[in-house]
């Protein structure tokens, strides 16, 4: 009996070595899944938003697609898709490069574009909380956008 245990030994160790490789490969593979549906695509990563910024016509018109008032390239309906989750969640979901992007365009609005700023606040920011988060100042104090600054960098 000894003799028949051991001889069936290596298929039991090569069974179970298959059985857990399967199951951490399983694991790999959900938690894979989940960190790429935990994060916002990438496809448009790679956009000149220095160029979109410079002119006033590509800014209107992905200001215009933002705010509903008019029609959306396939970048800028992605934006307006996620735009309100990553208010909230402070970007969480966002990769690298898009904070940065993100830093970039809204540190230029908030320099350059006051008007376009304050609309999207009034669009996306109903309730203040991103301000509330950003500002960094109490009632009355001047306003600090630092940490916007920061994230370009």
């Amino acid at each position: 009996m000894f003799l028949t245990a051991m001889k069936s030994l290596p298929l039991i160790v090569i069974f179970s070595t298959i059985f857990f490789m399967q199951g951490c490969f399983c694991k790999y593979i959900v938690r894979n899944i989940r960190e790429v549906a935990e994060t916002y695509p990438t496809k448009y990563d790679n956009i000149d938003v220095g160029s979109i910024l410079a002119s006033e016509r590509l800014l209107k018109n992905y200001m215009n697609c933002l705010l509903d008032k008019g029609p959306c390239s396939p970048d800028g309906q992605l934006l307006r898709q996620y735009l309100p989750d990553a208010l909230q969640s402070e970007c969480s979901k966002c990769s690298e490069k898009q904070k940065k992007i993100a830093g970039t365009v809204l540190s230029n609005l908030l320099q350059n574009h006051k008007d376009y700023w304050q609309q999207l606040l009034n669009k996306y920011d109903t309730d203040g909380s991103f301000l509330k988060k950003h500002r960094g100042f109490a009632a009355g104090e001047a306003e600090d956008y630092s940490d916007l600054d920061e994230a370009r960098k």
